[in-house]
């Protein structure tokens, strides 16, 4: 059965805008995580400026803790270890892990035995994690949350 993981970031600062690139860099963490555990990752992002945003800060890793990767179309005809896109057929071949930063919860997560989601700590974010958690309630998946706050990520 296929399990989804929302991790809850915490409040945001003071300005009330929320900022994604906790987000972002929290998603290239698990993705380089996931690869160390020789499993491969598709990161479904919401549109090209996303994915490419992603494919940034994944060559801003040192060389002793690069993640090969690649945006969906690019690269070997397989895909690296870490794929990123925004199609909505997803990825080029099965993978493990799908990390999904995009608002809606792509037709081909079910695939996947292992989902991770974020929710980001402001009203406008929570309301669309809430729908994409019932998104994936109405699809069978197994659901469960970590609260970041009180339970920080330990990926040793």
């Amino acid at each position: 059965m296929t399990q989804a993981l929302f991790y809850l970031l915490p409040t945001p600062s003071s300005t009330g805008s929320i900022d994604l690139n906790p987000v972002y860099h929290l998603a290239c963490e698990l993705a380089q995580h996931t690869f160390k555990k020789q499993q491969s990752v598709y990161i479904h992002c919401d549109n090209k400026e996303q994915a490419y945003a992603i494919d940034e800060l994944l060559w801003q890793y040192p060389p002793s803790s690069f993640v090969p990767h690649n945006l969906k179309g690019e690269g070997p005809a397989t895909g690296a270890p870490v794929e990123i896109g925004t199609d909505p057929i997803g990825p080029n071949k099965d993978r493990h892990q799908l990390i999904n930063l995009a608002d809606q919860v792509p037709s081909f997560a079910v695939n996947f035995g292992q989902i991770v989601d974020f929710v980001a700590n402001d009203k406008a974010h929570k309301a669309k994690a809430r729908l994409r958690y019932h998104q994936y309630r109405t699809l069978n998946i197994a659901l469960a949350t970590q609260d970041l706050a009180t339970h920080p990520l330990n990926l040793v």
